[in-house]
């Protein structure tokens, strides 16, 4: 009684009658009571604050386990299939553009013309009309009749004017110098074409950073073709070459080697090309892309695609043999076939003289002659092409004929395989004819020409076999893509009906929910209106069900719910959760209405 004397008699009768009153509380609100949140002993704790802040590992990991929605498990399936998808930033591109692609074959078709071009520069006898290598001052030529009778007299003192030319005058020369300067000056123009977009398209990030490699690998592949040129006409300006009986020629190893850089920097021009679209055609459409990847790894192909290798290996030797024949002007000796001479082959000595050892035990007179004399030569050529023709239609027939290849074989190697097959019995036929004609300079070029073409057939069938490692990622990465991408796209068109048919339901919630809130008024509840403003912050968006599966609970109905149900709280505040109630009821009517 001590404790109530300082206060007044009104308050101590409210309080006494507080103290042995009975609450009335009914069992809804019981349950309501129980799910009320618990009291906040700091501002960190709040509501408002709670709903900005990360949620925890432990809470994530029972979100987790709850339930599930069929929602929930389709995002679950999302973020797993989007896992698949590369996380790291990078300013690199994944794939480099077509762009890329169409440059690289405009380049290649450019090497190819000036491969081509370089045959007839041989063929014309103009490869050393041009004594000096000068890159950068020696892209302008003689500009007045004194500049060209300068460079005419530099000419004057190699060995092929002295030895086969004396009887030339400036006129004569000024044909075989245009043709020189042509194919120098289109090499210089290769250099530059490939050297300055190589720089742009790295800058801009329009390749992958393999093909970045690649691309810089290529043009240090061009300017060293660009040396061997210049190392291969030194050879044709050496002084011994004024001896009595020496014929002017560059070295054939030196040309060979010229040809077979040009023919490197060409294939990886094509095959890089040939990547870069075939990576775009499988990413468009990954799905089908998939099944021909699967369709290639079968084990009925291993074999075939092998083969494809070796052939493409075969093919370059030869052609490389043809450049040593070409060299030694091999074809214009035993211009008959399939004979030489009276049989097949030539006779021993022939093939094998002692005149081209440069021992006195011998030892070096096999590879020698193999490399060094023209008869045999031209034998190696001949055995070189016809195997190449045989092995293309052994497996022209492998590819024709046997079940298991012909079955797995796509439609696009079909065709690549043919066309393989009447290139090579093109170039055959222009071969043997230019034997027949003591090597004429359109057929000799276009022969040329028959060996690079060949080639590319080889290396278009090959594209359509070999598939790298690296595309089977992107095309796993795009298949996973698009189906992130469906999925996502099926989220959003189901949302809508979602959210219609809960605010549907909602009503009616709203409705019982108010109902409650009525009775609990009547009863004596106290209500408190921070309790009101406390469950609309605490509100979460779990849902409960009707009996026929129909969702009832939304986010703002959940909070009116635990606003009304809060505790013992001022009677007061009963009008104000009812109101709260209708401007709820009206909000949802008003979605149902839009």
């Amino acid at each position: 009684m001590a404790a109530v004397v300082g206060i007044s008699p009104i308050r101590a009768r409210l309080a006494s009658k507080k103290l042995f009153q009975v609450t009335f509380v009914c069992k809804r609100c019981l349950q309501q009571q129980s799910k009320a949140p618990p009291a906040y002993r700091s501002i960190r704790q709040t509501p408002f604050l709670k709903a900005f802040r990360s949620h925890g590992p432990a809470q994530l990991r029972q979100q987790s386990s709850s339930t599930a929605s069929p929602l929930g498990a389709l995002g679950r399936s999302i973020g797993e299939s989007s896992r698949n998808l590369p996380s790291k930033s990078s300013s690199w591109p994944q794939t480099s553009s077509k762009s890329v692609a169409y440059w690289l074959l405009g380049s290649a078709a450019s090497v190819f013309g000036i491969v081509v071009f370089g045959g007839l520069t041989r063929l014309t006898e103009s490869g050393l009309s041009i004594t000096e290598w000068r890159p950068v001052t020696g892209s302008f030529p003689p500009r007045d009749q004194q500049a060209w009778e300068e460079e005419f007299a530099r000419y004057k003192l190699s060995p092929e004017f002295k030895q086969l030319n004396s009887h030339m005058d400036v006129n004569d020369f000024k044909q075989i110098y245009w043709m020189e300067w042509g194919h120098r000056l289109w090499g210089r123009v290769v250099g530059i074409t490939f050297l300055l977009p190589t720089g742009y398209f790295i800058i801009i990030r329009k390749v992958d950073p393999r093909m970045a490699l690649r691309l810089v690998g290529i043009c240090g592949l061009i300017g060293f073709q660009g040396f061997i040129g210049w190392w291969m006409v030194k050879s044709g300006l050496k002084d011994d070459l004024f001896e009595q009986g020496k014929h002017p020629r560059v070295s054939q190893y030196r040309l060979t080697a010229h040809l077979g850089t040009a023919f490197i920097a060409y294939l990886c021009m094509l095959w890089n090309g040939m990547r870069i679209l075939q990576e775009h055609r499988l990413i468009r459409d990954p799905e089908n892309g998939l099944k021909l990847l699967q369709t290639l790894q079968k084990p009925e192909l291993r074999a075939f695609k092998r083969l494809v290798g070796a052939l493409s290996v075969l093919v370059f030797v030869t052609a490389m043999s043809g450049a040593l024949v070409a060299g030694l002007d091999a074809g214009l000796i035993y211009n008959d076939f399939p004979w030489m001479g009276q049989g097949l082959i030539p006779p021993k000595r022939e093939m094998f003289d002692p005149f081209y050892s440069h021992t006195e035990d011998q030892k070096d007179l096999y590879w020698r002659n193999a490399l060094e004399n023209p008869v045999l030569v031209q034998l190696d050529h001949r055995i070189l092409a016809t195997t190449t023709f045989s092995a293309i239609v052994a497996l022209w027939t492998y590819s024709r004929f046997s079940p298991a290849v012909k079955a797995s074989l796509p439609k696009a190697a079909k065709g690549s395989m043919m066309g393989v097959l009447h290139m090579a019995s093109l170039q055959v036929a222009l071969g043997i004819t230019t034997l027949w004609y003591l090597v004429p300079t359109p057929l000799a070029a276009a022969h040329q020409a028959g060996a690079l073409a060949l080639l590319t057939t080889v290396f278009v069938l090959g594209s359509r076999l070999w598939v790298p490692k690296r595309s089977w990622r992107l095309v796993r990465q795009a298949l996973a893509q698009t189906k992130n991408n469906m999925a996502s796209s099926a989220v959003s068109k189901h949302q809508p009906k979602e959210v219609s048919k809960t605010s549907h339901d909602g009503g009616a919630m709203v409705e019982e929910k108010e109902a409650s809130a009525k009775a609990s008024a009547s009863a004596g509840l106290n209500l408190n209106v921070f309790g009101a403003v406390a469950g609309m912050f605490s509100g979460k968006s779990s849902k409960e069900q009707n009996a026929d599966g129909s969702t009832l609970e939304t986010k703002e109905e959940n909070a009116a719910i635990k606003g009304a149900g809060a505790g013992n709280l001022n009677a007061n505040a009963a009008a104000d959760a009812e109101q709260k109630g209708r401007q709820m009821r009206a909000a949802i009517q008003d979605k149902n209405a839009s």
